[in-house]
């Protein structure tokens, strides 16, 4: 006897008459007395089962019997439902399966949680992975998230490219994020990394004369969890030689629009907006914008380098910045309101955060008004675009700091107001990333993007001389405010290559030993090549509209990269320390320690009798 005819979802009026079998979960029972209906669930949809107890006895006592959530098999006929009984809500709203015979093919215990009930604890929600993955907020992710690798593989096939894999066990190198590190076995002392990414065996790949690859790969970086990032993730990874930047832009570009026609069923312009970097930072202070609304930052220190407040002078006269932004709307906040929001910009590291209300008058209320000229406040209104019923903040302080107060302010005042259309798509790449940047804390250069990354050409000759000032081939995909795929031209010379492992603090000794199957593979031959990695857990984010990337990842880790489902990271055995070549962690003495401490005194007398 078949489990199916068809799936669940795909039962419609033509079969009627039909004699079928479907096989699937209980979603609901409801007894009507003399009828007893079943939900039937799988991946596809619904169907109604049927019992009626008079044509199938033996099949209403299974039903009975059953819990929400077993398994079960029916057989019967496909009957139109009766007249005002169908549900056009349903694909299958038309039928139901008069059941013959029904087969319970495995029980379910009682739920842990309800699959409907949306306020369940997601860590119950992850221990009963498999329960919570039949919900269809869940299914649906997961089609989607098969359907964008689908659209991927054609279409980076259609376009020549070879799906190729790269190491997962490879060398740990510096630079980025910390690497996941695993002991090997065969040589004592010694460890494998796990990839943050193929990056440089794809460049092998160019190397080697294969030009077009691409890979959906999963990559691995020990670092703080958020609602966008975990631990493992799996991105996109494409190399293509012969190329320059607006190539790898111009493919990247035709692969979402293509996601988004196929999936959303939306239309996307072209060519996306490209914005460099340093634009990007002074008007929106962010190098990953969304540009669904406005609140562009305005520089408006040479208007108020001379006004009667200190703080703004201050500011100035030391070498910083006085900046603004006007927030539509804003002007009838509370004190108790502004003052949080000054409170916001003091967790973002200013000092606090000015203000001018615009009434409907267009009379400006503010402490500071009366410090600043009326073409001072003029000056600033226009800066900043200010209407009536609008606020301006202002922040002052170094560069650095109001980049980040304000940055940070921008999309927390567009939560607040609701200004971004939740329905729009806002593209754009961020160009020109600078090469270099000066780590305080380490007292030295390092590389913004990777040390692989090409300088753009008019700049080679400042990397030793003036390596802040040098711009990169590095560019970043921003969808509504996310950073969604970044890549870069990559260095196709050994010599540039070792001037920018030189500018990093590598010694020559350093570099070959870190990176000498790279350099010997560059010696030979080169050709220009470069890239672009998307991350696949971040696009389905947006394409199913959910906050948390748990939600589009079937097995996710939660907070502190634990996972409840397995209950890992969980302790190694002493024996897997010694077969490594390990010392046992003190943590693993002090635990059976404590375990000592809880046994019975009979059990600790045997253990010490058998010690001596």
């Amino acid at each position: 006897m078949p489990y199916r005819t068809r799936l669940c979802g795909e039962f419609d009026a033509a079969q009627i008459g039909d004699v079928v079998d479907a096989s699937g979960w209980t979603a609901r029972l409801r007894d009507h007395g003399g009828l007893v209906f079943v939900d039937l669930r799988d991946r596809t949809g619904v169907v109604q089962l049927v019992i009626d107890p008079e044509h199938a006895p033996a099949a209403l006592a299974v039903a009975q019997a059953t819990r929400v959530e077993s398994v079960l098999h029916a057989r019967g006929r496909v009957v139109a439902r009766a007249e005002g009984t169908a549900n056009p809500n349903l694909p299958t709203g038309a039928i139901e399966i008069l059941v013959d015979d029904l087969e319970e093919l495995a029980p379910s215990d009682p739920l842990p949680f309800q699959l409907d009930d949306e306020g369940v604890d997601e860590s119950l929600r992850i221990r009963h992975r498999a329960l919570d993955l039949r919900r269809d907020r869940m299914l649906r992710n997961l089609r989607v998230r098969t359907q964008v690798t689908g659209i991927i593989r054609d279409y980076l096939e259609e376009r020549g490219f070879w799906e190729l894999e790269t190491p997962i066990l490879t060398k740990s190198t510096p630079e980025g994020a910390r690497d996941f590190v695993v002991p090997a076995r065969l040589h004592p002392g010694s460890v494998y990394a796990l990839p943050q990414s193929p990056q440089l065996f794809k460049q092998l790949y160019m190397m080697a004369g294969l030009e077009r690859y691409y890979q959906i790969a999963r990559c691995f970086r020990d670092e703080a969890q958020r609602a966008d990032r975990q631990l493992e993730f799996t991105q996109l990874d494409v190399e293509m030689s012969f190329v320059e930047r607006e190539d790898v832009l111009d493919l990247a570009e035709g692969l979402y629009c293509r996601i988004w026609k196929e999936v959303l069923g939306v239309d996307l312009p072209r060519p996306f907006p490209r914005m460099p970097h340093a634009e990007a930072m002074l008007r929106y202070g962010s190098d990953k914008p969304d540009l669904r609304y406005g609140l562009e930052i305005a520089d408006v220190s040479e208007i108020v380098r001379d006004s009667g407040f200190a703080v703004f002078q201050g500011a100035v006269a030391s070498g910083g910045v006085v900046r603004a932004l006007a927030c539509p709307g804003a002007a009838g906040l509370s004190r108790k309101e502004l003052n949080e929001l000054a409170e916001f910009a003091k967790e973002w590291g200013g000092k606090g955060l000015a203000y001018l209300l615009v009434d409907e008058s267009g009379e400006i209320r503010s402490p500071i008004a009366k410090f600043l000229s009326e073409d001072e406040l003029a000056g600033v209104l226009a800066a900043t675009g200010a209407q009536p019923g609008d606020a301006v903040f202002l922040a002052a302080d170094a560069v650095p700091v109001v980049v980040r107060v304000l940055g940070a302010l921008r999309p927390h005042l567009a939560e607040r107001f609701a200004l971004a259309d939740p329905d729009g798509w806002s593209f754009l790449f961020v160009v020109d990333f600078p090469l270099f940047g000066w780590d305080e804390d380490e007292g030295r250069w390092v590389a913004e993007h990777h040390m692989f990354t090409a300088p753009r050409r008019e700049d080679e000759d400042r990397i030793e001389s003036d390596p802040g000032s040098v711009l990169s081939e590095a560019y970043d995909l921003v969808i509504n405010g996310s950073e969604i795929a970044s890549g870069s031209i990559r260095i196709n010379r050994p010599d540039l290559q070792e001037r920018v492992f030189r500018t990093v603090g590598f010694s020559a000794e350093e570099a070959e030993e870190r990176f000498g199957f790279l350099l010997r593979a560059l010696r030979y031959g080169a050709p220009p090549h470069g890239g672009i990695a998307p991350g696949i857990d971040r696009t389905v984010m947006l394409l199913t509209g959910t906050d948390s990337i748990r939600d589009v990842i079937a097995f996710p880790k939660i907070a502190g990269g634990h996972d409840p489902l397995t209950d890992a990271p969980s302790p190694a055995a002493d024996a897997q320390w010694r077969d490594l070549g390990l010392p046992i962690p003190p943590a693993h003495f002090i635990a059976q320690e404590l375990e000592l401490l809880a046994e019975p005194v009979s059990l600790l007398n045997q253990r010490l009798v058998g010690v001596l």
